[in-house]
């Protein structure tokens, strides 16, 4: 399965405009946040023009149709990732969806399997995003467990040598990442989700850089936990995705409490409403949860499968194209194998701000700093780096432009 880039690049309106006195938009910047088809910034609009009204609440029809069109993303999502719609939590981000967990751990209490003690330990990777570190961190601070972690080598992959050092019997959690958003590194999640599962440790993935890139079935992975976010999926902001196995969740803790989530309430005590409802406190974000859905359905009608051969392509030809500029390095794994659509790197001693800039005013857009990811980075013995994300709607000719742009900034910094 194939797709034209001309012709998606129809879908999404953004690229109807111009930056910079009349440049092309390249856009280069999707690890960010992606850009919306129509088909989600109609499905919005749709539902606040025609359905609009609180779900699960009112018994008229308004309220109705809203939630089934909330229920009905609910479907979407599921299917979309391989899960089963009563594991499907909506969230506000992916941020949200891994504190969810880490909280929930946290409010678990003596004998609940989730329970953490001192002598316990919570195991993530050096080069986790700061939403798959901090909240362990500060887990691991309030129960008194213990943080470890796997370094990165210097070929940009995760140092899996000492797995079973790391990953002992007293592991409760592990959380790492799909796919590095600064590296592209893929990681191999088969070695650590049998170790982890040995030792009866549950497994947390970051799939912020995977779930809108490749086709991913939580099944198949079988990891205990998955959070994504809508608007790095070509959906919208505001909305975010927890999977979990649905014994798992049944087990866990709340983490927000209030309306919604409570099955029967007295002054003095409170019940849980069955999972999901249970992690999803307060009105949540209907609208949004609806335009994931279109964006889910959106990516599947092209074909997931598609998606990352055409990523894969392009990739490479980003690869050969900047590897080919003087005075570049490239922070991530050289070989097109086991990474993604991800090209960090630095450009002489020119500040990684200042190719920012540069190549911006040239209509090509990138993200430049630590990308939240400062052990990384450290590891890396970088400050910062130049990051060109590519997607579905890019192409060749948008790899071309940036690597035009960079030979522009060389001489304009006085470089070469």
């Amino acid at each position: 399965m194939s797709f034209s880039v001309v012709e998606i690049r129809k879908d999404f309106p953004i690229f109807e405009r111009t930056i910079r006195d009349g440049k092309r938009l390249v856009y280069l910047d999707s690890g960010a946040t992606s850009q919306k088809p129509w088909v989600v910034i109609n499905a919005e609009s749709d539902f606040y023009s025609k359905h609009n009204a609180a779900v699960h609440r009112g018994a008229h029809q308004l309220a109705e149709e809203a939630t089934d069109a909330y229920e009905g993303a609910r479907e979407i999502v599921a299917k979309f990732i391989g899960g089963q719609e009563s594991e499907i939590v909506f969230t506000k981000s992916a941020t949200e969806s891994i504190n969810l967990v880490a909280y929930a751990i946290g409010n678990a209490e003596p004998g609940n399997r989730f329970a953490l003690t001192a002598s316990d330990s919570i195991v993530v990777t050096e080069m986790e995003h700061h939403a798959n570190l901090i909240p362990w961190q500060q887990l691991a601070a309030r129960t008194g467990a213990q943080l470890k972690w796997f370094n990165v080598t210097q070929d940009c992959r995760l140092d899996l040598s000492n797995i079973d050092q790391v990953i002992t019997a007293n592991t409760k959690v592990v959380a790492v990442t799909h796919q590095s958003n600064v590296l592209g590194t893929i990681n191999p999640l088969d070695a650590i989700v049998k170790r982890a599962h040995e030792v009866g440790a549950v497994v947390v993935l970051d799939a912020c850089q995977s779930v809108p890139h490749m086709s991913v079935d939580v099944v198949a992975l079988g990891v205990d936990f998955l959070a994504f976010s809508g608007h790095k999926a070509v959906g919208p902001t505001g909305v975010g995705v927890l999977w979990g196995k649905a014994e798992l969740l049944d087990e866990l803790p709340p983490f927000l409490t209030g309306g919604s989530m409570i099955e029967n309430v007295t002054m003095t005590t409170a019940t849980w409403a069955p999972v999901p409802q249970k992690f999803e406190a307060g009105v949540p974000n209907m609208a949004q949860a609806v335009g994931l859905g279109a964006a889910c359905k959106y990516l599947s009608d092209l074909g997931m499968d598609a998606v990352r051969e055409h990523e894969i392509a392009i990739t490479g030809y980003a690869l050969d194209k900047m590897s080919a500029i003087e005075g570049i390095r490239i922070v991530g794994p050289l070989e097109n194998v086991s990474r993604g659509a991800v090209v960090s790197f630095t450009l002489a001693d020119i500040h990684p701000h200042d190719i920012g800039q540069y190549v911006d005013s040239q209509g090509v857009a990138v993200r430049t700093g630590h990308h939240c990811a400062w052990p990384l980075a450290r590891a890396m013995n970088v400050p910062a780096t130049t990051r060109a994300s590519f997607y579905l709607y890019n192409d060749e000719r948008d790899v071309d432009a940036l690597v035009e742009a960079l030979l522009g900034a060389q001489k304009y910094f006085g470089r070469f």
